[in-house]
């Protein structure tokens, strides 16, 4: 299946990143949210990523003008009639998802992919709120999308051999590597990574010690880039706590029970790098 145009759903962290690497491999892009703002605020991030390649020598003016050319801003999800593939990358949340889908599914031309970045739900249970479940397929980037090679490729129950194959020739095309993965829950790499990062939480919560060892054990003990922790605050508490909670769900196996110190800290507000403050404090 050849595809030209891409409609990314959702401008924040994530889909401005899938935005910006599908417009470096010269996908014409619609970048889709609510409002306005919140699609000016994803451009931004771009212009910003992408005049700092050019900066750093790494790419020329031209190019960067080029990819900027290729994306173009909507906040009307008719545009998606236009497109060959969609991803969607808006909140963890099954009824938002299905809600998006089910309206994709009414829009989109008839062999449109939809694909799905999240992080953990269901792509079969995502799919059957369309009408087309052999087309709808999981497409989970990392964080950040332009530095992280990882791409998790989900097939849901229905997903053709032939919606993976264009998958996987477009996420080498995005210079990122795919890898294959069943429909399960957290899929494989949150359902190793959030397991670890709620162990860290309750070796904190339980005062076995403070979060500036847990996190220097698991970076020189461990060569972890980064603690836990300090992960958790990146990653956003809120996200966690949703993963796991899916996760704890989906399995009902009390060993992903979600840690009493991360829901606190969830209902007080402390997200994690986004609001300035989470297991630690930031500027």
């Amino acid at each position: 299946m050849d595809v030209q145009k891409i409609m990314v759903v959702g401008a924040g962290q994530m889909g401005s990143g899938i935005a910006q690497v599908c417009a470096m491999a010269g996908y014409d892009v619609f970048l889709h949210d609510l409002k306005q703002e919140y699609v000016d605020r994803g451009l931004a991030t771009i212009t910003k990523n992408v005049t700092r390649q050019v900066e750093k020598g790494r790419m020329t003016q031209e190019e960067k003008e080029s990819i900027l050319n290729r994306i173009t801003p909507s906040i009307d999800l008719n545009n998606a009639s236009n497109v060959d593939l969609v991803i969607e990358a808006v909140v963890e949340n099954m009824e938002v998802k299905t809600s998006i889908f089910s309206q994709l599914d009414e829009i989109a031309p008839e062999h449109a992919i939809l694909a799905t970045n999240t992080s953990s739900l269901p792509i079969t249970e995502i799919a059957a709120a369309t009408k087309r479940p052999e087309k709808v397929i999981g497409m989970h980037f990392m964080n950040p999308v332009p530095v992280m090679k990882l791409v998790e490729i989900i097939r849901g129950l229905a997903t053709a051999d032939e919606v993976y194959q264009t998958i996987e020739d477009i996420t080498h095309k995005l210079n990122k590597v795919p890898v294959e993965v069943n429909d399960f829950p957290g899929f494989v790499s949150n359902r190793i990574l959030m397991p670890m990062i709620n162990e860290a939480i309750y070796t904190l919560y339980e005062g076995v010690a403070t979060k500036e060892a847990i996190d220097e054990v698991m970076k020189l003990g461990m060569n972890h880039p980064m603690g836990p922790l300090t992960l958790a605050d990146f990653i956003g508490l809120d996200t966690c706590l949703y993963i796991m909670e899916t996760l704890h769900e989906g399995f009902g196996d009390d060993k992903y029970r979600p840690c009493p110190l991360l829901r606190k800290y969830v209902k007080a507000g402390w997200l994690g790098r986004k609001t300035g403050r989470g297991f630690y404090t930031y500027e």
